[in-house]
């Protein structure tokens, strides 16, 4: 079991009786941050950043961390300061190898306990989701996919994308958990009154990334705080009773 570390308002995890809708973000959510699959996302990103912009490497990197911090997607900057569509940047900056994520039978397992309807929430394209559930094993688990197609390209954290989710699956957001490893990516979904989690990386593993995204754990809209996803659903389904 994951040593669920309480968020903001507690550690009560009978809040989770009323959840029927499930929510999970995809990268470094899902699968550990350890696999380091964002990575090579990333290390895409700025390449096509630099070869559109005729950038240095260094140069494109700011370009592409300065998008993705005020847009929430590199895409997003490019498509509003730019105008570039979105077709080859997506497929050009998750063609990578996916091998690095490794099966997860007991996350699996979790998921497919979990009462109600599952769905992934990501700002990356549905080949790319589809291809890292798929490693996972976590695929059959899952009612739908929201893609950042499917969110008209405008990505989380942004309010409308979150509306544009619940009016596309239905779903009550106060019935609703998301799972996120970004606390800003938590803001709209608590908003609306879903249950939010915040998944951090182990004390143990190095943390790759900018200072901004590590942010937030004692956030308002972060209830519950874990380092386990798979632990914290196990103990989530022990607490309400599923079977």
């Amino acid at each position: 079991m994951t040593d669920a570390l309480p968020g903001a308002t507690g550690g009560d995890l009978g809040r989770f009786r009323d959840v029927d809708a499930w929510v999970f973000d995809l990268d470094n959510t899902l699968y550990p941050r350890s696999a380091n699959l964002f990575q090579q996302v990333d290390r895409r990103i700025h390449e096509y950043v630099g070869r559109l912009l005729k950038l240095t490497p260094e140069a494109a990197q700011r370009v592409q961390k300065d998008y993705y911090q005020r847009y929430g997607t590199t895409l997003r900057g490019l498509m509003e300061e730019h105008g570039i569509q979105p077709d080859d940047f997506l497929e050009y900056v998750h063609n990578i190898d996916h091998s690095t994520v490794q099966p997860d039978p007991r996350l699996a397992a979790a998921i497919a306990r979990l009462p109600g309807r599952r769905f992934i929430l990501t700002n990356g394209s549905r080949s790319h989701a589809e291809k890292v559930a798929e490693r996972l094993g976590v695929t059959r688990h899952f009612d739908a996919i929201f893609d950042i197609v499917s969110s008209e390209l405008l990505p989380k954290p942004n309010a409308i994308t979150y509306d544009r989710f619940v009016i596309a699956t239905g779903i009550a957001p106060k019935r609703a958990a998301m799972f996120e490893d970004l606390s800003r990516n938590l803001a709209a979904p608590a908003a609306l009154g879903m249950t939010t989690v915040l998944i951090v990386p182990p004390e143990a593993v190095e943390i790759i990334g900018e200072a901004w995204e590590q942010d937030g754990r004692d956030a308002e809209q972060v209830d519950f705080v874990t380092e386990d996803l798979a632990g914290f659903l196990e103990d989530v389904l022990a607490e309400i009773g599923a079977r």
